[in-house]
């Protein structure tokens, strides 16, 4: 992954690394993470997802579910959203409380469920198209866990034996975290998805993963967005119009690819600029939590319609 967003960037048309601003906003967020826990507690939001005294079984199951849908970004503008939260946070609440009400969802339930129970369980219309998309994940995360795994999400976990590369390297090659791009007649792996699967089982106490600083940032369409807001990312003003406009970006293109690849290198060279006192997965955290502020929302970010993120 590393190396292949490394060549995308060093090729990249539509999207550029402003090289000269690295130093200096590693330092900033060395600043910013001394002060900033690895989650932000005290939002509304934050504190939905909160499962109470659920047992391991029941927190890996949340981790990988969530994760299996935790996509949308281009179609959140179209879903009814709960009052003071994100499209992605309204999802995640909707699971957390589908989980407190009713307890976790088991594998054989998974691998049959369809666009009504995913729609009643998020409150949104049964006939909106990320029901089906996520509807196909969950059926596959069931199937494989349940195949694969003793039916156990908690096996799942234990099933890489404390490496994070394993634990995602597992789950990407499921149909449910797929997640890879071509550019230039080169296969480019992200593993978002996947990648923050192996970290959401370490930060919900499931599994202890010794190597999480082996990941890459998530490559998702916030952090972009942040880089890019912030001055280390520059954009062909084609791209950045079409950005401004609110237009959707096709997934696959040249400067979809580029966005994302380019923001992976970028946390790379941030990561190196700190002498790795801030790991790439750190320093996605950092940032997308920033992304969340007001100054990042008030400007259009890049969307794309795609399971991706």
């Amino acid at each position: 992954m590393r190396s292949a967003c490394a060549w995308v960037a060093a090729r990249a048309e539509f999207v550029g690394i402003e090289e000269g601003a690295i130093a200096g906003y590693a330092a900033e967020l060395e600043v910013a993470a001394s002060s900033f826990g690895l989650t932000k507690t005290g939002d509304p939001a934050d504190a939905a997802l909160d499962l109470g005294d659920a047992d391991r079984e029941a927190r890996a199951a949340f981790a990988v579910c969530l994760d299996a849908i935790n996509f949308g970004s281009g179609w959140w503008p179209t879903i009814r959203k709960r009052p003071g939260h994100s499209g992605f946070f309204t999802v995640a609440a909707g699971v957390a409380e589908r989980f407190r009400q009713r307890g976790a969802w088991t594998t054989a339930e998974l691998a049959r469920i369809d666009p009504v129970e995913v729609a009643a369980a998020l409150g949104q219309d049964a006939d909106h198209p990320l029901m089906e998309q996520f509807a196909a994940s969950l059926r596959d995360v069931g199937a494989r866990v349940g195949a694969d795994h003793g039916a156990s999400f908690a096996r799942l976990a234990d099933a890489a034996h404390g490496s994070a590369p394993a634990l995602a390297d597992l789950l990407a090659g499921w149909a449910a975290f797929a997640d890879a791009s071509e550019y230039a007649g080169r296969p480019v792996p992200f593993f978002k998805r996947a990648q923050l699967a192996a970290a959401d089982l370490d930060r919900a106490g499931v599994v202890k993963l010794a190597d999480l600083d082996r990941l890459t940032a998530f490559a998702d369409n916030l952090v972009p967005h942040v880089l890019r807001v912030d001055g280390v990312l520059r954009l062909d003003p084609g791209l950045r119009a079409a950005i401004e406009a609110e237009r959707l970006l096709e997934h696959g293109s040249p400067a979809e690819v580029e966005l994302r690849a380019c923001a992976v290198h970028a946390v790379e060279l941030l990561a190196t600029a700190t002498a790795d006192r801030l790991s790439p997965p750190r320093i996605d955290q950092l940032l997308w939590n920033r992304g969340r502020g007001a100054r990042y929302k008030a400007r259009p970010r890049p969307r794309c319609r795609t399971t991706a993120y």
